[in-house]
């Protein structure tokens, strides 16, 4: 097994789309990319912390590729969009790739840079290597098919993807 780690917004949505991908065999939601440990969801709201709401994706890449798991992030949000995702502001909505090896990270840089020579507007996603993950509180884990819904209310357009 591998793991990627991805922010794109509102972390039950990103885990929600991750988890319909073939080869995807566990998500977990939670924070990463900041200077507080072990932050809980309120700090990470007020944006005290640092951290982005992200998704820490296991998948087999026997069944499905990191560069697969790319492509459909860059589908699921818009990149454009600094510190926000629809109607959710904030820096712990940025958009985001944490890589946990070189070979994600020369994959990571090499999408965006071929995203980027598309879009009409610049891609403001990070890339950033892998530091600590920590987990969001329980509640927030497979929000969506805890609340028996399947999606948010709101959808973003990615005019990028």
């Amino acid at each position: 097994m591998a793991k990627a780690t991805f922010g794109a917004g509102c972390f039950w949505h990103v885990e929600a789309k991750f988890r319909e991908i073939p080869g995807v065999t566990s998500t977990r939601v939670g924070y990463a990319g900041g200077s507080v440990a072990n932050p809980t969801y309120e700090q990470v709201c007020s944006h005290s912390s640092g951290h982005a709401e992200v998704v820490e994706v296991e998948f087999d890449p026997g069944q499905v590729s990191f560069g697969r798991l790319l492509t459909e992030f860059w589908i699921m949000h818009d990149p454009t969009q600094l510190n926000r995702q629809g109607p959710d502001v904030g820096s712990n909505y940025r958009s985001i790739v944490i890589t946990h090896d070189s070979e994600q990270r020369e994959l990571a840089e090499a999408s965006k840079t071929a995203l980027a020579e598309r879009s009409p507007k610049p891609i403001v996603t990070e890339i950033e290597d892998a530091t600590v993950f920590w987990p969001a509180e329980d509640y927030h884990q497979q929000y969506f098919e805890k609340k028996g819904i399947s999606s948010c209310a709101v959808t973003v357009m990615n005019p990028v993807g």
